[in-house]
């Protein structure tokens, strides 16, 4: 558990590092929401079109920074070896993933936040209580997790060369898919709702007054996807287990 968390830490620390990682997960959405959030005057999804900006941003920073980052850093590191090498020590099988996913939540609390907190200070939205706060920040949070369990699937099922345009394709149907830049009306937000993008937005933006019952059913398909992806990620690692 020890040698686990200790990767989990170095992890971090690399991502820290990773000056395009920390553009596309922290940067990118904070400028964006303070060029965009404040600016436009309209509603989307039955609220302010600032509130629904401040969550697809939040889930922007999240999402951006769970699949695409970490999908093609491991399939370079599968290539160099390092996981063969991490399998030689005493650390248990599993820590390399858990310390990927470790990494990828915790690096993404800061978009998160400071999202959030320019929308209340910032934006001027205004919820019931800090509660709704909270929430809205674990069930975008929450999110990322779905998608570093796609980013492993795909990072040990596909080389370096054929990850980047696999990612950046699924990341872009997502998120235009999901309403993150501008929300959907007509048949392409049939099929946005959907996704697991629109489902973690919606649920959040749901909570911002005038509140709307969340609909059990967004709950259940974020459930459903991250049972999808994590079966996918179970299935390449098992795939490719005995040829590092």
């Amino acid at each position: 558990m020890k040698g686990t968390l200790l990767l989990v830490r170095a992890e971090i620390a690399r991502l820290r590092r990773n000056k395009r990682y920390m553009i596309s997960t922290l940067i990118l959405p904070i400028v964006l929401y303070l060029i965009v959030g404040k600016n436009v005057k309209a509603t989307a999804d039955g609220v302010n079109f600032g509130a629904y900006y401040m969550v697809a941003m939040a889930t922007f920073g999240s999402f951006s920074g769970a699949l695409t980052g970490n999908a093609i850093r491991i399939a370079a590191e599968r290539k160099e070896g390092w996981i063969r090498q991490l399998r030689l020590t005493p650390l248990p099988p599993n820590a390399y993933v858990i310390a990927k996913l470790a990494a990828a939540m915790a690096i993404t609390v800061p978009s998160v936040v400071i999202v959030l907190l320019l929308g209340r200070f910032y934006g001027g939205v205004h919820l019931g209580s800090a509660w709704e706060w909270i929430a809205i920040a674990v069930v975008v949070w929450l999110g990322a997790m779905l998608f570093t369990a796609l980013a492993v699937a795909i990072g040990y099922r596909f080389m370096p060369d054929q990850v980047q345009p696999i990612a950046m394709l699924i990341y872009f149907v997502f998120l235009i898919l999901g309403g993150i830049f501008f929300p959907l009306s007509g048949a392409l937000a049939k099929v946005g709702e959907f996704t697991p993008t629109y489902e973690a937005i919606k649920i959040a933006v749901d909570m911002i007054p005038p509140v709307h019952p969340v609909s059990g059913w967004l709950v259940v398909g974020m459930v459903v996807w991250l049972g999808i992806f994590s079966g996918l990620a179970w299935l390449s690692v098992r795939a490719t287990a005995e040829t590092l």
